[in-house]
């Protein structure tokens, strides 16, 4: 959705929406960019963009103002189609080619007319010029008989004051050219020298990070990833450069402060759970309770929409409403550009800025964590946002941690499963991701869910009618967990003199009435962590009354460090000429603090890590990485990651590199059955250098967890019980489907399954929200570890706990209770009953017994839903994810149809209740 209610408030970064207003239907401007045109040393500002229409591409190229927001911003000069006739080659001279950051000039041809542009140095450019090498491949590709046409330019001779060029290209497209000249343009458009292919495939990296951004649904006016030519570090950063331009990097960074200055910003930090409300009144005594206009906006809400089609599919009417009402009660005294929003479920994150500052915004990338049931459903969770502003790092973070009292160790685990899974892609895909506690400064905000303990509701109101704040903050379960350190270690959080936020009655400022009687709490919260921020106000909005919660802001000055281009340019040299005088012929080389490691007992999904520090002890600084050993397609087996897995160190600097070692669903199969074992070798390289070899061996104790239902159905002991020999065999039997029916008589279904199911029926027939609240990852381990040892009869932990490792085991099978094979088959019936028992009827006998006594359970379940909550909406797309699994993943339509053919075995018949005698039993 794209506001433009005030006139020229919104900055584009890359300026396609302008462009996009000058299009007719069915034409789209796919990526811009600003440049300069050069005639006869005349230089002219310019805008160009890459045009779509159907499989025909163009270049649209535009005079502008210097701000171009809209269609009237800008006027059409030429256009240049892309066919045969068509090249683009860089023409950049040495002497640009040499200096880190220099602007590219290219050559654009097509038949007699050439066109010599200057577009800014960074990865949008390449991005640019990678869609414009795509668009070309794409004519060789579609039309290898005929040309393209370009009917649908010739409406635009009349706009365009490049006629007479544009005649010409639409005219000329019909003449068909030799085979030799069509080899020629490849040749031309294809080798543009080594730093041309280096942007290619950097291009296609770029062109990735773009697509998911587009697959999101977005008009984000303020485009990902774009450098700014003040934001030197940055540009440094980028895939571009080679062990040369990584000592510059290493060295500006190291001297930063030389030349860089402190300079503060405002930012609005806003978090607000509307409990799944539309909005009903204005945001503004929220929004603009300051008097001056802050730089930045972060907002941040909760509970979106808690409809089950938000919980289940991630898709809600009540995003644009809820960002309409943000833009429209945004600071009426300055104008503002969105630069990125992201969602997931119920949990919004929105990032408006000044438009006078979009152009210093760079690197913005997005990524969102689910931790609620299997550490995937996102009803609970967090999004974060993270940028460049000038030359400082800035991640936010919004987050809805676990509820209820008693919870606070889940908070605490989803707090770290956020900061451990929150992955920030940079520009060179070698490289490891950020995480947030990577960046300059982290602003995080949310519904963190921690309360008030070891209090009486009614101490609690009489503290608050006291305004006795502190003692209350005494009792606060955050204040206690921080100050324990086991989370938000290094953050801050301002003095809270305002009355708890939750819970009040929808639409009023009483405290909850309900029959629970919620115990008022903080629930909502704004912290930060980093250097030279200070709190200007922390405070609720208590004239809000959508929601139970009422909003929170805070309002944070935060130094930016911004660069001083003459400081720069001194110190930029002084680097250079030193690096001059170090470039020699001497080899680099390292010590490696141990060559071998054994990783002992290890389980599924439970991770273990080992360090190994690289100390540079050569002459000059080196670069390393990890490579892949012969014919193998990556540098570890996949239950292994070296991070950092590449990287730089200058002269007597070292490095520590966790060896971490996790086995999850993907890789447990194999491991269980003895098909593959922990062994493997990195292979550690030196640029210039030589390599040196780390051995990684380990002893992994087989689970239930990833074995298949048809060699667990032959274990009649526990699996850790069983030599691993004997498991092999059994596993390669259940495969082949030969076995001797005396000996290898198999159970009717795994006692895995039984035990789980069985405690279930058992003590969770009236349990709230099962198979919706996650349970504690340290209870799951507990019983995986009694499952695959049989060590108790009794399975330990909550029953929310025993509901995940159900799902989680599900989850984990090589092949799911109802085979790949059969899946079209479902889909296609999905709607009809008795095609869908038909379909079960034909399943293996132990993948039929465990489907039909996973329904039988469900049914059961769902007869006490008075006081359980459970209704088949919910549990069908659950658990038809699990029993009913796509080869490939899965898209939107085959999700609701794998909904449907579930939801037709969750109504009870008469032939189900000889199931149901079993169960009861």
């Amino acid at each position: 959705m794209r506001f433009l209610a005030r006139e020229g408030s919104l900055r584009v970064m890359d300026q396609s929406v302008a462009i996009q207003e000058t299009l007719e239907k069915g034409e789209n401007c796919t990526i811009a960019v600003e440049c300069a045109s050069l005639l006869n040393d005349v230089r002219e500002s310019k805008l160009i963009g890459l045009v779509q229409r159907s499989n025909e591409h163009a270049l649209f190229i535009y005079s502008h103002r210097r701000m171009a927001i809209t269609g009237d911003d800008v006027t059409l000069d030429e256009i240049i189609p892309i066919s045969y006739d068509f090249s683009v080659v860089e023409v950049s001279s040495p002497d640009e080619l040499a200096v880190v950051g220099a602007d590219t000039r290219v050559r654009v041809t097509f038949l007699e007319e050439e066109l010599e542009l200057k577009l800014p140095f960074g990865s949008h450019t390449r991005l640019f010029l990678s869609e414009v090498n795509r668009a070309w491949n794409d004519v060789c590709e579609q039309y290898p008989k005929e040309e393209p046409k370009f009917d649908w330019l010739t409406k635009y001779r009349k706009m365009s004051k490049g006629a007479r060029s544009l005649r010409k290209s639409v005219g000329a497209t019909a003449v068909k050219m030799s085979q030799i000249k069509k080899s020629e343009r490849a040749h031309a458009a294809n080798n543009g020298g080594q730093k041309k292919e280096n942007e290619r495939a950097r291009g296609d990296g770029a062109h990735e990070s773009q697509e998911r951004v587009k697959s999101e649904g977005r008009d984000d006016l303020i485009r990902n990833s774009q450098p700014i030519l003040s934001n030197k570090s940055q540009m440094l950063g980028m895939p571009q450069f080679g062990l040369r331009d990584n000592l510059i990097k290493c060295e500006l960074l190291k001297n930063e402060e030389a030349y860089t200055y402190i300079k503060n910003y405002s930012f609005f930090l806003g978090t607000y759970n509307v409990n799944g409300q539309n909005p009903k009144e204005s945001l503004s005594p929220w929004l603009t309770s300051n008097a001056a206009p802050p730089d930045f906006y972060l907002v941040g809400f909760q509970e979106l929409d808690l409809s089950k089609e938000a919980f289940l599919f991630n898709d809600t009417p009540k995003e644009p409403e809820w960002m309409l009402a943000v833009y429209k009660g945004l600071h009426p005294d300055a104008k503002y550009a969105l630069v990125k929003l992201v969602r997931l479920v119920g949990i919004m994150l929105l990032f408006y800025v000044k438009a006078e500052h979009a152009a210093h915004i760079s690197g913005v990338e997005v990524e969102t964590v689910g931790t609620g049931v299997m550490g995937r459903m996102g009803n609970k969770g967090a999004v974060a946002i993270r940028f460049q502003f000038h030359n400082s790092d800035i991640c936010v973070v919004n987050s809805h941690l676990a509820a209820h009292t008693e919870e606070f160790e889940r908070r605490n685990q989803d707090f770290k499963d956020i900061c451990r899974r929150t992955q920030f892609r940079q520009d060179d895909p070698t490289l490891p991701p950020l995480t947030i506690m990577k960046h300059n400064v982290v602003l995080w905000l949310g519904d963190l869910n921690y309360r008030i303990s070891d209090l009486e509701v009614d101490q609690v109101k009489d503290l608050i009618a006291k305004k006795d704040f502190e003692t209350l903050y005494n009792h606060d379960q955050l204040k206690r967990q921080m100050d324990e350190e086991v989370v938000f270690v290094g953050f801050t959080e301002g003095e809270i003199d305002f009355q708890p936020t939750y819970k009040y009655d929808t639409g009023s400022d009483q405290w909850d009435t309900s029959e629970k009687c919620r115990v008022p709490a903080w629930c909502d919260r704004i912290l930060w962590r980093g250097k030279n921020i200070k709190q200007l106000h922390y405070q609720s909005h208590m004239t809000l009354k959508t929601s139970d919660h009422k909003p929170v802001s805070s309002l944070l000055e935060i130094g930016i460090k911004v660069v001083n281009e003459e400081s720069y340019k001194r110190t930029f040299e002084e680097i250079v000429r030193h690096i001059d005088r170090l470039e020699n012929d001497c080899i680099p080389s390292v010590s490696v603090s141990q060559r071998e490691f054994l990783f002992q007992d290890v389980k599924f999904m439970q991770h273990q890590a080992k360090t190994v520090t690289v100390y540079n002890d050569g002459q000059v600084p080196c670069q390393f990485e990890f490579i892949p050993k012969l014919d193998e397609p990556a540098y570890c087996k996949p239950w292994l990651t070296a991070n950092p897995a590449k990287g730089f160190l200058a002269q007597g600097a070292s490095v520590d590199i966790d060896l971490e070692v996790f086995v999850n669903r993907s890789t447990a199969p194999e491991l269980n059955s003895g098909q593959q074992q922990l062994e493997d070798i990195l292979v550690l390289h030196l640029e210039r250098g030589k390599d040196y070899f780390i051995s990684i061996t380990g002893n992994y104790l087989p689970s239930c967890f990833g074995s298949s239902l048809s060699t667990l159905c032959l274990l009649r002991e526990p699996i850790q019980d069983m030599p691993l020999e004997t498991i092999r065999e059994l596993s390669m039997k259940s495969n082949s489907q030969v076995s001797d029916p005396e000996t290898d008589k198999p159970q009717e279904i795994p006692k895995e399954i039984w035990m789980m199911v069985d405690h279930l029926f058992r003590y969770a027939k009236k349990q709230e929200d099962l198979f919706q609240q996650p349970g504690l990852r340290s209870e799951f381990e507990e019983i995986r570890d009694c499952l695959d040892t049989g060590s108790l009869d009794t399975l330990p932990g909550s029953n929310h706990s025993v509901a995940e490792a159900l799902l989680l085991f599900l989850d984990a099978l090589p092949e799911p209770v109802v085979p790949f094979s059969f899946y079209p088959q479902c889909l296609d019936c999905s709607s009809d009953s008795s095609h869908c028992r038909q379909i079960i009827s034909m399943l293996p006998q132990c993948h039929k017994n465990v489907f039909n006594y996973l329904t039988a359970f469900l049914q059961e379940m769902l007869k006490h839903s008075a006081h359980n909550r459970l209704d088949v909406n919910v549990l069908a797309p659950i658990f038809a994810g699990l029993l009913l699994r796509s080869p490939t993943k899965q898209d939107l339509t085959e999700k609701r149809k794998a909904k449907e053919f579930f939801l037709q075995f969750l109504v009870q018949t008469p032939s189900d209740r000889d199931i149901h005698d079993k169960l009861s039993e």
